[in-house]
């Protein structure tokens, strides 16, 4: 009987246990069904949320070119490592290995993460070459990732440095044309929709819902050959002369377009970490100066203008000094009775200044305006200066007489520039361009064609044995043009032996083509004036740019000849 009880209980707890196991099934059963098919759409869209991912797609900023097409500033893919620091933390014994890789200090690493802790996105390094990216990512590291960018990349280095200007480390414009035409340059990121795996990677790209717009090219004035050329021999000036900077620009008469524009000191782009900001500005466009006896000629346009005075008019500078109120005006020689044209060649202070005392100081102010004097010149350059010209209500007879020579006004290289390229263009003025002119540019009459031809016939005699910028000449071409040597400011009045040495000028001068303006700030060699400091450079540079540019001769030897003599004549 006992027996029997006992199989009977087993018998009920085996079908309670397979009824127990049945329902477990069961339930199993449906769990299944009703995840694949009552709530399908629920964790389709779960898992999505946590793969699918829309990342943005870097896009390439514009290409920046000389007039000829030639690269000066292009964009080249890198990757940056970021990193989702509660995730690292996980895989400290990586953090050494990944900081070697980088090349980043570890406690720096270590601090940066635990300061971050709170974020999801923290760059560890911007802008790393691809093979240093995927060694990162080989490491298959928990919230490691990368991220592509671009670099700008500036194929001149310092050449053209102050010119192109550079970006920042978000590929944005800083300085110089990479800033004044940001948003030409800049593109427009795209978007797209992505797989990501549990550490974060792309393992598939879906869709592209925005594709990325590139930035638009930028063709520049600038010619590359001529940019270096001046970059070369303004450089070996300043070293040759011990100064403490430079500039040099170089003006195409007929459309005003800027073909080269450089300065010392320069800086390299592509080494942000010898970068100073105190080399950053363009001095060509933005540090001002006395323009020194390179004003005269304006000077003498000014007198023969008003018809009081004629090329040949006689003005007397005899003892070689000029009392002004209080003041004393002198030349370097007495040089007597001279006529305008001597008045520039000798570069003569009294005669310019008995030439602007005989004029109102209206007649002045009214010529040095036209000439774009006190205001900008219109190139659109970040950052430029519109220089210094007072009203002439404020002028005193004094401030009259020192303004005919450069004295009480200040100017920019790019503002001189300006006004030559006026004299060279026969009294046209044209606005000034740092960008490709296709198009014939309008140009607005400010000097009589006759008065700007002849201020240009007395320049050429600068560059002669009697005047003070023979070493400005050109071989093959007439030039054109006037030196300038100005003592600097210093506490109290002007400094007797500090200096600017310019030297201005155009050819060739029977049909002007280019206008080269050479300063060269503080010199302390040897010599310091105009013609021996600034004439050379621009000798050299604008021989090369003549030539580089075809400009025909107009200046070539006459050579002899003879015809052989008919046989039997004596």
């Amino acid at each position: 009987m006992k027996k029997q009880q006992k199989i009977i209980t087993y018998d009920k707890r085996r079908i309670v246990l397979l009824l127990l196991f049945v329902a477990i099934v069961a339930l199993l059963v449906w769990r299944v069904v009703y995840l694949q098919v009552f709530n399908k759409d629920f964790l389709q869209n779960q898992g999505a949320a946590r793969h699918l991912r829309t990342v943005d797609t870097a896009a390439n900023r514009g290409v920046i070119m000389d007039r000829h097409g030639e690269a000066l500033a292009i964009s080249t893919p890198v990757e940056s490592v970021w990193v989702n620091p509660s995730l690292l933390v996980n895989q400290r014994q990586l953090l050494p290995k990944l900081a070697r890789m980088l090349g980043l200090d570890l406690e720096q690493v270590e601090r940066t993460l635990a300061a971050r802790m709170d974020r999801e996105f923290v760059y560890l390094k911007r802008h790393v070459n691809p093979d240093t990216a995927r060694q990162v990512l080989d490491l298959q590291a928990e919230g490691v990732f990368t991220q592509r960018e671009y670099r700008r990349y500036y194929p001149t280095g310092e050449v053209a440095s102050h010119v192109i200007g550079f970006t920042n480390i978000d590929d944005l414009g800083q300085e110089g044309v990479e800033l004044a035409y940001e948003d030409w340059l800049k593109g427009t990121p795209g978007k797209k929709r992505v797989i990501k795996d549990r550490l974060g990677r792309v393992i598939e790209d879906l869709e592209n819902i925005h594709t990325a717009a590139p930035g638009k090219d930028l063709h520049l004035s600038l010619d590359r050959r001529i940019q270096y050329l001046a970059y070369r021999e303004l450089k070996a000036a300043i070293k040759l002369n011990k100064a403490r900077s430079g500039s040099a620009v170089m003006l195409d008469v007929k459309t005003g377009e800027v073909l080269a524009a450089v300065n010392q000191p320069s800086f390299n782009p592509n080494n942000r970490k010898k970068m100073r900001s105190s080399q950053y500005r363009n001095r060509a466009v933005t540090d001002v100066f006395e323009p020194g006896s390179t004003i005269k000629p304006f000077t003498i346009a000014m007198a023969l203008e008003s018809r009081k005075y004629r090329p040949a008019t006689i003005i007397n500078t005899a003892p070689g000094s000029l009392k002004v109120g209080r003041n004393t005006i002198r030349d370097l020689n007495n040089y007597g009775s001279i006529n305008l044209t001597n008045v520039i060649t000798k570069s003569s202070n009294v005669g310019a200044s008995k030439i602007a005392l005989s004029l109102t100081p209206e007649q002045m102010w009214v010529m040095y305006n036209r000439l774009g004097f006190g205001s900008v010149t219109g190139s659109g350059f970040p950052g430029e200066s519109a220089g210094l010209l007072s009203h002439f209500s404020r002028w005193h007879k004094i401030e009259q007489a020192t303004l005919s020579f450069g004295y009480g006004l200040s100017v920019t290289p790019l503002q001189l520039a300006h006004a030559y390229s006026i004299l060279a263009a026969d009294g046209r003025s044209r606005p000034v361009s740092f960008l490709r002119q296709d198009e014939p540019v309008l140009a607005e009459q400010v000097l009589p064609v006759k008065v700007a031809q002849q201020v240009r016939e007395m320049m050429k005699t600068v560059v002669s044995s009697e005047g003070t910028g023979l070493q400005a000449s050109v071989q093959g071409y007439q030039v054109a043009g006037k030196t300038g040597t100005i003592h600097k400011t210093a506490a109290g009045g002007y400094a007797n032996d500090r200096y600017i040495a310019v030297f201005a000028g155009l050819a060739p001068a029977s049909d002007p083509r280019l206008v080269l303006v050479v300063m060269i700030n503080d010199p302390a060699g040897e010599q310091y004036y105009g013609g021996q400091v600034a004439a050379p450079v621009f000798s050299r540079v604008m021989s090369g740019a003549l030539r580089l540019m075809d400009v025909a001769p107009d200046n070539l030897p006459v050579i002899q000849t003879s015809l052989p003599q008919d046989e039997g004549r004596s």
